[in-house]
């Protein structure tokens, strides 16, 4: 019985990559709102109704879609900012290593980048199986920062007084730990990190930016400095 049970996992797991290995290539060629259940299952050679077992709607595929992306791209900068910390790097250096690695995964996964960071799907609303894995990312930055600020190695940005009460929530929210001056600041900084990314990857810097590599890597040390982790 446990040789049966272990062939019907296995062939589980292999058609459950079949179905998103197709819907990946739905989305690239069609965009996640034109994705669906049928279409898939007729690329496969399926009936929809066996398709359904593995998937019971088309929201349930793109979770799990989502949840494929948020997790490669949360490993990419995770490895990236922990061979940097093994090195013996700097935080800034940790940060901009960080910051690379989210751009080198969006240049190479186009359509997945688009699907978790681009226009949201119509119809779609995500749910709480992807709150921890999208979270990844913003958690590398945060403990780069952390590790900073522990350390002595953080210089406060100017937080307007205003402010301060949204940065005090948020801090308690997502990044304890850090003063709300930095809290505040790393919001901002990841959403101008990913406004970069989705300019070259979109196609806003064509006739702008012809070394992409070297301005990516001086925003990424604006960002740093933004952030209060300044060259040295």
């Amino acid at each position: 019985m446990t040789t049966v049970r272990g062939a019907r996992e296995r062939a589980r797991i292999e058609v459950t990559a079949a179905i998103k290995d197709e819907a990946r290539r739905m989305l690239a060629a069609e965009g996640a709102a034109r994705l669906s259940l049928r279409a898939v299952a007729r690329e496969l050679g399926m009936v929809s109704s066996a398709l359904y077992r593995y998937f019971p709607s088309r929201d349930d595929l793109l979770t799990a879609l989502i949840v494929d992306a948020y997790d490669s791209v949360g490993a990419a900068v995770e490895e990236a900012e922990a061979r940097a910390a093994a090195a013996g790097d700097p935080p800034r250096v940790r940060w901009i290593a960080a910051c690379r690695a989210f751009r080198g995964w969006a240049l190479e996964h186009p359509h997945e980048y688009a699907l978790v960071y681009g226009s949201p799907v119509p119809g779609y609303s995500a749910p709480m199986d992807t709150v921890g894995p999208a979270a990844r990312v913003g958690n590398v930055f945060i403990g780069v920062l952390r590790t900073a600020f522990e350390g002595r190695e953080l210089e406060l940005p100017p937080l307007p007084a205003a402010l301060r009460p949204e940065a005090a929530r948020m801090t308690a929210d997502f990044a304890e730990g850090l003063p709300p001056e930095v809290t505040a600041a790393l919001v901002a900084a990841w959403a101008q990190l990913a406004g970069l990314v989705s300019f070259e990857l979109f196609g806003q810097f064509n006739r702008v930016v012809e070394d992409r590599d070297a301005f990516f890597v001086h925003a990424a040390g604006q960002l740093a400095h933004g952030v209060g982790l300044p060259a040295v």
